[in-house]
């Protein structure tokens, strides 16, 4: 077989496309512009961090670790997931450390699904979310439940279950949306999962990101949960830490045990000695950093919304996470350039030199998304702000 010519791949390759949010990232570089696309979260990591990790190197740890994580991180992530998160886990073996929370969710799904089974996906989900189900053979039923306003709807998700479907897939706060799920809809998801017998793989890496009194609840933590949810998250947002890749997930013990082992079957073991780093975030940082992290991502997330309301966009300002899911489609009617996001999405790297993600990179059907962009705003005060002149520049005030 010549594998230049005929690289005859396995039909779960042969899909596989760079996503448009990487495929932006380049556009942006090719102009030295700046990419509010690609959620890359660029600010400085934390110094207590940065010095646990060149202790961890001066001390050489570089071997394997546990497969499922070091011990005191596991018992570090315990403690948080306990009092933070109020979910009742109990042991560390209840926890694993992977190669980023989309790692984790990978080690999930596999663990979980394969084919012939239906998990629920709610739209606009997370690429990578979608694209890792789909790898699994499982089948997806998508569910709409929209942005910032938006409200979970039992009814639209029993019609989409089936007697095949096993589980659901939730993101609080919500990328790209912004949503963050109250608890009473959580409660309700939670009579679901009961009446249908579904378990729930929950990804909450931007449970810090929170703005407006806005309350992340684990799902985990409510009454009769966490017998049936698999919990996800990690360091890499929080802690500006998105290259380092390390997420955990916990759930019931055996199940969390087979994610370990599939977590050692894909990856071996998160990187050793960033796991040491990372126990800095639980005993060196404190309460005040989280307070400062949201403070400051909610000045961000103002300058950001009112610079695209200003030049002509509909924006449903987020209550989580640090995107923006932004409609232009009143633009579209009175601006070239603008008729569909793939259109849009250039006119903003040729116009402005700025990079934003397509809206149907958020939907089974591209035509949804078709008058949306994603903006991401985890960027450095001076830098978001030279990017929002550039706006204002090129599009002027509405």
């Amino acid at each position: 077989m010549d594998l230049t010519a005929d690289p005859a791949v396995a039909t779960r390759a042969s899909a596989l496309q760079q996503s448009d949010i990487r495929s932006v990232t380049q556009r942006v570089k090719a102009v030295d512009g700046i990419n509010l696309g690609q959620g890359v979260c660029d600010l400085p990591t934390p110094q207590p961090i940065r010095d646990r990790a060149h202790q961890a190197l001066r001390d050489d740890e570089s071997i394997y670790s546990h497969y499922a994580g070091i011990a005191p991180l596991r018992r570090a992530i315990l403690e948080k997931t306990q009092t933070h998160n109020e979910v009742p886990a109990t042991t560390p073996e209840e926890v694993v450390v992977g190669v980023g929370s989309t790692g984790v969710f990978v080690s999930a799904a596999f663990t979980l699904l394969e084919e012939g089974d239906e998990v629920i996906l709610f739209e606009p989900f997370y690429g990578y979310h979608r694209n890792i189900l789909e790898m699994t053979g499982a089948t997806i039923r998508y569910v709409p439940l929209g942005g910032p306003a938006s409200t979970f709807d039992r009814a639209a998700m029993e019609e989409a279950v089936t007697p095949d479907t096993k589980a659901v897939v939730v993101n609080t706060p919500a990328n790209p949306s912004g949503k963050v799920w109250t608890r009473d809809e959580l409660t309700a998801l939670v009579d679901v999962l009961h009446a249908h017998d579904l378990v729930a793989m929950t990804d909450e890496i931007y449970e810090y990101m929170l703005y407006d009194g806005a309350e992340h609840v684990s799902l985990a933590s409510l009454p009769g949960a966490y017998e049936r949810t698999i919990t996800i998250s990690g360091f890499s947002k929080a802690y500006n830490v998105t290259g380092w890749r390390l997420g955990y997930g916990v759930a019931p013990a055996p199940i969390a045990e087979k994610m370990g082992l599939m977590n050692d079957l894909l990856y071996i073991c998160a990187p050793r000695p960033l796991q040491h780093a990372a126990l800095a975030a639980f005993e060196d940082l404190d309460d005040d950093y989280i307070a400062e992290l949201q403070v400051d991502y909610a000045t961000r997330r103002a300058l950001l919304c009112e610079t695209l309301e200003d030049i002509g966009f509909d924006v449903p300002w987020p209550d989580g996470a640090y995107y923006v899911l932004a409609d232009f489609e009143s633009l579209a009617a009175t601006r070239d350039g603008f008729t569909d996001d793939e259109a849009a999405c250039s006119t903003l790297i040729e116009e402005a030199r700025i990079g934003s993600v397509t809206g149907r990179s958020f939907y089974q059907d591209p035509s949804d998304g078709r008058f949306q962009l994603r903006f991401c705003f985890a960027k450095e005060i001076p830098v978001l702000k030279q990017a929002c002149e550039q706006l204002r520049a090129a599009f002027g005030e509405a």
